[in-house]
């Protein structure tokens, strides 16, 4: 890897170039395309950069954890990436979703609590509470975040890598509603993996950094403060319930939610996007 200087953060915009035609073409990458962003500011220009240079629109974003090991240096638990509107998949009952994975780069599904954005965040609000977050927070799905990336060894890589390449997100697919979420509780909210028929993780949403709507309201102050508002109808993926579970192509997943729904998807090779 390069050496940076820590001051500016110079390559923002070579290295989203180099990612966002990687993920265009469905190609995969060796090595990461420059220094590693040293702090998490400079991820963000790069995924800043890579959103202008994306041919489609924000849908949502997926929220996940930084490593403990990591916290202190950076300042924060969590990071955030764009969901993008012709990735969000929807599952209907007893059908297998096909979603498409980077082959050579990195692949994983993750059993999600997802809520739909019921308003408009007010513009200029930068602090939010659990109370700001829950009043702009509507239905709330259950779901899989299909997390990818052309660079196979980008969780190795730490969490600016992560972030300058979209939060590592390749898609959503969306599942039925949670029926009366605010009576209950997120212990309540179990949920298990499955990959090839093998369980992989248990969980449940209070598993979550914060609970759901901690990761909600990590996500409206994230974005307010890079001026990008949550606005009605976006989708926040709160984070890995169960864990972040590895998939190659070819492997099936399954996620059962308790009392609620069953979740069937394959990993597909990932096709080429036109710009």
């Amino acid at each position: 890897m390069e050496a940076v200087d820590p001051v500016r953060f110079a390559p923002a915009n070579r290295i989203a170039q180099r990612f966002a035609a990687a993920r265009l073409n469905a190609t995969a990458l060796d090595d990461y395309p420059g220094p590693i962003p040293p702090d998490l500011a400079s991820a963000y220009e790069c995924q800043e950069a890579a959103i202008a240079l994306w041919p489609d629109a924000i849908a949502g974003w997926k929220i996940g954890r930084i490593p403990p090991a990591y916290e202190q240096r950076l300042g924060q638990a969590r990071l955030a990436g764009p969901i993008f509107r012709r990735e969000v998949l929807t599952a209907a009952k007893d059908k297998t979703v096909e979603f498409g994975v980077f082959v050579g780069g990195f692949a994983a599904v993750e059993a999600e609590y997802i809520y739909e954005i019921a308003k408009d965040a007010p513009a200029g609000q930068l602090r939010w509470s659990l109370n700001d977050a829950a009043a702009i927070a509507g239905r709330m799905f259950v779901g899989i975040e299909t997390a990818g990336s052309p660079l196979a060894a980008i969780n190795n890589l730490g969490p600016t890598v992560v972030v300058s390449d979209f939060g590592n997100n390749a898609g959503l697919i969306l599942g039925p509603e949670v029926p009366g979420w605010r009576d209950r509780s997120s212990a309540a909210l179990t949920c298990e993996t499955f990959i090839q028929g093998k369980s992989v993780g248990q969980g449940a949403a209070a598993n979550v950094l914060g609970g759901p709507l901690g990761a909600l309201q990590f996500v409206a102050e994230h974005c307010a403060g890079r001026g990008r508002p949550l606005k009605a109808g976006m989708l926040i993926s709160t984070g890995a319930a169960t864990g972040i579970h590895d998939i190659v192509l070819g492997q099936k997943v399954r996620v059962e939610f308790k009392g609620i729904a069953t979740i069937h998807g394959l990993a597909t090779a990932r096709a080429p996007q036109k710009p």
